[in-house]
């Protein structure tokens, strides 16, 4: 078995709830930030597909170091690496037909070091995909956004859908590049679709974890892994109370693939509102995952505390839309989705 089984068997989950993948089989698939873990996901279900259903697949990982992807797959004969930054111009000769545009740094760290490259991956990145997708024809684009782009909600706004009105992003906060640079890649996107008819779609992500996120990028439920992980109290660096959703990453490629290959509209949030928890609830829930362990939890409030990060205490995105038009619900809860990726890091 190339895929460990926690793995395998979320690959299995996102083929059996999108009726086999079958519209994939005897494709060519291109996948940028095909190492990161949203990436990564799109890969291993390909690679099942392949191994399992013999779709015929050829897949095209597109990747700044091969070396972060796993051996074993690297060598299939149906896997073509391409090794180049996203935001160069992309040099490829054979067909393509769908184009998954996954590539772009997700960590605050890096939004915060790296403002620049934070915004080239989304702006130049996705100008590189989509002239790649129309040159070569593609039946599909996806581009994988983010609840940031809806910016800070209103006064008394809870939630965030696709036609409503966007909150404020001041665009002199280098950090906001990220924000900024996902707006831009969506006009792109609608701009695209409307003056060449390139199928594009876009999925809004709200926080989505699971197998292959790094437990070092310096969001809050990456400490808490690393916390748990390494038998550790977990701190909270503020009071805990902002409430987000979090979606465990089969759930949401899961969606995302639906998306890609059913829906009529352009945009879809991907969140799962069942698990919209603040962030002191998450971290009660992690010390729950191994009451053995006997983890506390423990408040460390820093001055800056939202350096880096985004400061929003609400906005959450409403999924009525995927649900109403596209029949998708989540399957795992926050504590079955955490405790396995706890599973997946110890087993890593």
């Amino acid at each position: 078995m190339i895929l460990n089984y926690i793995i395998d068997g979320d690959a299995e989950q996102i083929i059996q709830e999108n009726d086999g993948l079958k519209e994939l089989f005897n494709t060519t698939i291109m996948i940028t930030g095909a190492s990161g873990m949203v990436g990564s996901y799109f890969l291993y279900t390909l690679v099942k597909l392949n191994e399992d259903y013999s779709a015929n697949i050829k897949i095209l990982p597109l990747v700044r170091n091969i070396d972060k992807l796993n051996l074993d797959i690297v060598n299939k004969d149906y896997v073509f690496p391409i090794i180049q930054d996203v935001i160069d111009d992309i040099t490829y000769e054979g067909d393509v037909d769908y184009v998954i545009h996954a590539a772009g740094p997700a960590s605050p760290k890096i939004m915060r070091e790296k403002p620049v490259e934070t915004n080239f991956a989304n702006t130049l990145g996705s100008a590189n995909t989509l002239m790649f997708s129309k040159d070569h024809n593609a039946k599909g684009y996806l581009f994988i956004s983010s609840r940031e782009i809806y910016g800070d909600p209103n006064e008394n706004q809870k939630y965030f859908t696709e036609e409503g009105r966007l909150g404020f992003i001041d665009p002199l906060v280098p950090r906001n590049g990220y924000a900024e640079g996902k707006k831009a890649a969506e006009n792109m996107c609608a701009g695209f679709k409307s003056e060449y008819g390139l199928n594009t779609k876009i999925v809004r992500l709200a926080h989505t974890y699971g197998p292959g996120m790094s437990v070092d990028d310096g969001r809050v439920q990456a400490d808490f892994l690393k916390n748990v992980l390494n038998d550790e109290d977990i701190v909270l660096k503020s009071d805990g109370s902002s409430v987000r959703t979090y979606t465990y990453i089969s759930d949401a490629v899961s969606a995302m693939f639906t998306v890609l290959l059913k829906s009529k509209d352009i945009v879809y949030n991907i969140a799962d509102e069942r698990n919209e928890v603040s962030i002191k609830e998450l971290a009660e829930t992690m010390v729950q995952i191994y009451p053995e362990k006997g983890l506390k939890l423990v408040f460390d409030i820093e001055d800056d505390e939202n350096a880096g990060y985004a400061p929003f205490k609400f906005g959450i995105l409403s999924t009525k839309k995927i649900k109403n038009e596209l029949n998708w619900s989540a399957k795992y809860s926050v504590k079955e989705g955490f405790k396995r990726t706890l599973e997946f890091l110890q087993i890593e």
